[in-house]
């Protein structure tokens, strides 16, 4: 099968590419714009590995015109902050013009091509206000669903569900991923291609771009070790906050199985994808893990939350499991430890990556 994935020299999309190639059945082609801090990092490594590399970006049509007939599509192309367009770094218009209109030419495309099309979604689709107002208690230096209250539909100590809420507001990056998903279904049903939508967890893994607004296991144990300003954002200002953790390795068995899917062969085409309950941590856990490694770090408090901040972010992905008989299967500590033993090795990862 001849995959083209969208984003390749990102965190994810050069994962998932190195991971594809070493099960030898796929010819790789990849895109990417490289305005990633970082991203050019990835570049040689793929080509070496036969990977055909193209620079172009996917909010231009016309960059597409040059990309070869593909099977699949895997599009990983985004701007991954939930403060993107909002932060004074990022402008509104270029968070919907990555995020969505991007995706509505890589549907484009797919339907030219009768490609098969995989979005890569997040979490960050579900509706802000009743998750920043969940009923949370502390327990064992993080917080967790207070199941002795009522809890929102689609929500209980597994995880959120697909079956909450994606109402408005969900932040201007979330709603750009509603929208790509509902669009992504609709022209899959309309034009007869495969379309299938993966909300994903927290991604985490060795090699990751980290900032305090993304990446943020990558971010905070490069930062912990290199002894950096930390600081415990929101909420009581402790820490508290909760995420769970997903490994793009472990896309690549739901992955497989989605190729091998038509467009009649299930009608389940959205379902979340994480390390789930088992793999959540909040911050104050993350950062006594981090001082077993490397020795204490003290991390500054700041009780003001930022926008569109939440105490408690886990998805249950027993839909994926029931669907797809998907489970993850790389644990938290497992890559912890990668992220950890990479950072030991590229002591200047965060300046390789800094937006300035």
């Amino acid at each position: 099968m001849k995959i083209l994935i969208t984003g390749i020299c990102g965190f994810v999309g050069s994962t998932l590419a190195r991971t594809l190639v070493e099960g030898g059945t796929h010819e790789l082609l990849g895109l990417d714009n490289f305005i990633r801090p970082g991203s050019e990092t990835n570049r040689a490594e793929l080509k070496a590995l036969g990977i055909k590399l193209f620079h172009g970006d996917i909010r231009s049509a016309s960059d597409l015109e040059a990309i070869p007939s593909v099977d699949w599509v895997i599009d990983a192309a985004a701007n991954p902050s939930v403060l993107a367009g909002v932060d004074g770094k990022t402008s509104s218009r270029q968070l919907v013009e990555h995020n969505l209109i991007g995706t509505i030419n890589m549907l484009e495309f797919c339907k030219m091509h009768g490609a098969g099309f995989t979005l890569l979604s997040t979490s960050r689709v579900y509706s802000i206000p009743p998750l920043a107002s969940l009923p949370v208690e502390i327990h064992r230096g993080a917080f967790k669903p207070d199941t002795a209250k009522s809890l929102p539909d689609g929500v209980s100590a597994q995880g959120v569900s697909e079956s909450f809420s994606t109402q408005a507001p969900v932040s201007l990056y979330g709603a750009t991923k509603v929208a790509s998903e509902a669009l992504a279904v609709e022209y899959g049903a309309t034009f007869d291609f495969p379309v299938f939508v993966n909300r994903c967890g927290v991604m985490a893994g060795a090699g990751q771009f980290g900032r305090p607004d993304q990446g943020i296991f990558a971010y905070w144990i490069n930062s912990h070790l290199g002894k950096r300003p930390l600081k415990y954002i929101g909420f009581d200002g402790m820490g508290h906050q909760v995420r769970d953790c997903l490994h793009p390795r472990d896309l690549i068995s739901l992955l497989e199985l989605q190729f091998a899917a038509d467009s009649t062969s299930t009608g389940d085409r959205i379902v979340n994808i994480s390390g789930g309950s088992a793999s959540a941590m909040s911050l104050r856990q993350l950062t006594a893990w981090c001082d077993e490694q490397f020795g204490p770090h003290p991390v500054a408090t700041e009780a003001t939350p930022r926008p569109f901040d939440i105490p408690w972010m886990v998805l249950d992905s027993s839909k994926a499991e029931t669907v797809w008989g998907w489970k993850p299967t790389i644990p938290t500590l497992h890559i912890l430890e990668e992220i950890a033993d990479h950072a030991r090795s590229h002591p200047d990862w965060l300046e390789r990556s800094a937006p300035f």
